[in-house]
């Protein structure tokens, strides 16, 4: 058995072209990883296969250049660029005598760093216990045994099972505690919802500049760093927009290709402030040359979360990186605000998103497709009595399907007062 370093963070990175599209991953991205976990990336191993190993994920071959790398370079730690399954990291930690973490450790080691809030803590420990209950074996055999001699014979269950149900036991505790924060957040929304001020929410790959903007409207003092997930608590502040009308911006964390579902699952009650938003500011990197894919990245995670149907205004951020970088408000043919074109550091632009924002929720409505269920007649007599109906069918189970006009913001308190499907995509703003 190895002796695992207590310090020490020289690590060689393992990065795989794999052709299928949902295991694709970027090179880039792993280094950054690495280095936002406090890493210092010492060799990096590349390679193409068909499919993954069934035992070593890379196969023998690559796996020997990975373990002359980690002895050349005097490696503590190993860092796949793709999620490995238990017994494959169990495999290669026998093999390269030092630790193996895949993407999704390594995305909630830095979330463990990032942690500042009491319920950011405990949503982070609740998602690294729910990714460690399938790795307890990882070569440990000797939690296999039974536990045995004097003061210690008994209830003839080995270490091994006895750590299983004490995980259990936290994992229990710590979603009680989450399910209090949760009410406790709920009673928030429910307030803001009484005093009529709409929640914006802004949303984005990770290191897109969200923080920064975050400041830059609201001058809180968040921590913003150059870095992969700076942001991991969420903050709200109250913005006052063009008018005299107030929002309620909050901040949240970044967004990540193939984001960990346990982190996904943990972070249930921050990932709610965007799910309630009524409108999401969608902050990208303009000078990223991956933006489309990374766009496309956190369209899919909205999607998986069940926020891929809240109003969009795109904010294309960090212009002042570019060589003739101005700030602009794009609107379509017929006056609605598209995207903004700003510097969160510098200032520049930023105006304009305020204008964009206020214009949204002065003028903007949208057109959808809304299934109700038979048993919401009320909300059908709401809709009608706000003249927001053009059309309407009734289904055989006895549903209804609504083709509505009506203000996003309207569409929204709605939509949080009784559960219903949009069957297409609400169409944003008509001016």
């Amino acid at each position: 058995m190895f002796d695992r370093p207590k310090t020490g963070e020289r690590a060689v990175l393992v990065h795989l072209e794999l052709p299928q599209e949902g295991d694709k991953e970027d090179l880039l991205e792993i280094e950054e990883l690495a280095v936002s976990a406090g890493a210092q990336p010492v060799a990096i191993v590349t390679g193409t296969r068909r499919s993954p190993d069934a035992k070593l994920f890379i196969g023998s071959g690559k796996a020997e250049e990975v373990r002359e790398a980690v002895l050349s370079h005097q490696a503590e730690l190993v860092l796949f660029n793709h999620a490995l399954t238990p017994a494959q990291e169990r495999n290669l930690e026998r093999l390269l005598q030092c630790r193996v973490l895949d993407r999704t450790g390594l995305i909630l080691d830095i979330f463990a760093q990032r942690a500042r809030s009491h319920e950011g803590k405990l949503q982070v420990e609740l998602a690294q216990l729910r990714h460690l209950s399938t790795r307890l074996v990882r070569g440990w055999t000797h939690l296999e045994r039974q536990k045995g001699g004097i003061g210690l014979r008994g209830p003839g269950e080995t270490q091994l099972e006895t750590d299983r149900r004490l995980l259990a036991d936290r994992i229990r505790q710590l979603q009680k505690r989450l399910e209090k924060v949760d009410r406790q957040r709920a009673q928030g929304r429910r307030a803001r919802k009484r005093a009529e001020l709409p929640t914006v929410s802004l949303v984005g790959y990770t290191n897109a500049g969200k923080s920064t903007l975050f400041n830059r409207l609201t001058a809180a003092g968040v921590y913003a760093a150059d870095q992969l997930f700076a942001t991991l608590d969420p903050t709200l502040r109250r913005v006052e927009l063009p008018g005299g009308t107030g929002i309620v911006l909050a901040d949240t964390v970044g967004f990540i290709r193939h984001l960990p579902h346990d982190l996904v699952a943990a972070f249930r009650s921050t990932l709610q402030e965007t799910r309630d938003a009524d409108l999401l500011l969608h902050v990208i990197d303009v000078q990223d040359p991956e933006r489309q894919a990374k766009i496309e990245q956190v369209r899919a995670v909205l999607e998986e979360i069940g926020a891929g149907t809240v109003p969009q205004l795109e904010v294309y951020n960090k212009i002042d990186l570019l060589e003739h970088g101005q700030p602009q408000l794009e609107r379509d043919s017929e006056g609605r605000p598209l995207r903004v074109h700003l510097s969160a550091v510098s200032g520049a632009g930023v105006e304009l998103l305020l204008q964009a924002i206020a214009d949204f929720f002065r003028t903007a409505t949208v057109r959808a497709r809304l299934c109700l269920p038979p048993g919401a007649g009320r909300l059908r007599a709401a809709l009608y009595a706000i003249q927001a109906v053009q059309g309407e069918q009734v289904e055989d189970s006895g549903a209804w399907l609504l083709d509505v006009e009506i203000k996003a913001h309207d569409l929204a308190q709605l939509h949080k007062q009784q559960d219903f499907a949009p069957l297409l995509p609400p169409l944003q703003a008509e001016g």
